[in-house]
């Protein structure tokens, strides 16, 4: 209950904390490395002074002290390059076959400038030469350890929202489903009446032209009650003839649209057996058909084929409307994209989900140009 209540809130903390936490660390990781720099660079002055003990010590009895010379070898892992007064270059910790290379010590020395300030070693006030030293590989890989870290709570992040998101989508979807089912059980009602009174007219000896059209309308209500109903629930698919069924849908809206409208359908003469839920697959004929004939505004030429290619068949719905742009071709797919100023942009996305997930299909555009039409393609498996 307090959750419920403080929601907003709560999430407002947990937001913050985070950001807290994270910055935390980072200032941290960036003491922390600063401070192993540091030490880094004693230990290379260090070595300088080691540098410079072994050239006096040398110059006064021709000898090298243990402490010196241990100095000089303890240190393994920094990448050095050592630049003599006279002109010449020595290196330590660099790979010996690319260190054969001037040019590349030369980049090398470029490099170090930047990551370390050099050393300069001196006797009696001379420069005997100068020291440049890289970060040392555990130092790079603690630079590059922030950045690891920001990726890791990024993905994290990704995926808690996603989690998030999935879960609302759920129940957002449970929504749907029972307020389609409550619909279809609101219309069920009335439409019995309507039964009821058709049975009266005709006991009336009224003109049975009427009476035949009003049973197509209570017939088309009960078709729209089923596809209510099975929404959250998988359907069920049965051998039907997909040339019988697409007509059916193509002439009930074709009856009911516009005169301005050229319909034409063009099919096999043989019948074409697919696995199909009647009432869906109508469904989604219907919204191909409806959003041609939006595209066109009522006016122009509407073309149904349906051809079989190989264990294929494919539907197609041109129109000679508007168009689409390319970049599009699969936005028009997602729930809630609509060009219209009425509609809530689900009837591509309804009709995607039945093709695609109901009947293992494909639906896409299958070519549009601005001012001269679309051409939209349904792929079903034969049986």
């Amino acid at each position: 209950m307090f959750f419920t209540k403080h929601r907003q809130l709560i999430r407002w903390i947990i937001i913050i904390a985070s950001f807290a936490i994270i910055s935390l660390i980072l200032w941290n990781t960036y003491v922390f490395f600063q401070k192993f720099k540091a030490e880094e660079r004693v230990k290379m002055q260090n070595w300088s002074f080691a540098q410079k003990d072994i050239a006096e010590t040398i110059d006064l009895n021709g000898t090298m002290g243990n402490l010196p010379l241990q100095i000089l070898e303890s240190n393994t892992t920094t990448p050095m390059i050592i630049q003599f007064a006279e002109g010449g270059l020595d290196h330590r910790n660099i790979d010996e076959k690319k260190a054969k290379n001037e040019n590349y010590l030369k980049l090398l020395i470029e490099q170090f400038k930047n990551e370390n300030n050099p050393i300069e070693i001196k006797y009696n006030n001379k420069v005997l030469s100068t020291l440049y030293y890289g970060n040392s590989p555990l130092l790079n890989k603690l630079k590059y350890y922030p950045l690891a870290l920001l990726l890791i709570i990024v993905l994290f992040a990704a995926v808690v929202y996603f989690f998030y998101r999935s879960s609302k989508i759920a129940t957002q979807n449970k929504l749907w489903s029972g307020m389609a089912k409550e619909t279809a059980h609101q219309i069920g009602t009335p439409l019995s009446s309507l039964m009821g009174w058709t049975e009266i007219l005709k006991m009336e000896d009224t003109n049975p032209d009427y009476i035949i059209e009003i049973e197509k309308d209570i017939h088309r209500l009960q078709t729209i009650t089923e596809r209510f109903s099975k929404i959250g629930s998988l359907p069920t698919l049965e051998k039907l003839d997909i040339i019988e069924e697409t007509r059916e849908a193509y002439d009930y809206l074709k009856t009911r649209s516009s005169k301005l409208v050229n319909f034409n359908i063009d099919t096999p003469e043989h019948p074409i057996y697919v696995n199909l839920n009647k009432q869906l697959y109508g469904w989604t004929i219907e919204n191909l058909v409806k959003n041609a004939i939006d595209a066109m505004k009522g006016k122009g030429d509407l073309q149904l084929t349906i051809h079989q290619l190989e264990e294929q068949v494919k539907i197609t719905v041109t129109d000679s409307g508007k168009g689409i742009n390319k970049n599009e071709f699969n936005t028009i797919f997602e729930p809630g994209y609509t060009t219209k100023k009425r509609g809530w942009g689900l009837g591509l996305s309804l009709a995607k989900r039945i093709v695609e997930d109901f009947h293992n299909g494909r639906i896409k555009v299958l070519n549009s140009e601005k001012g001269k039409g679309t051409t939209m393609q349904i792929s079903l498996k034969t049986i």
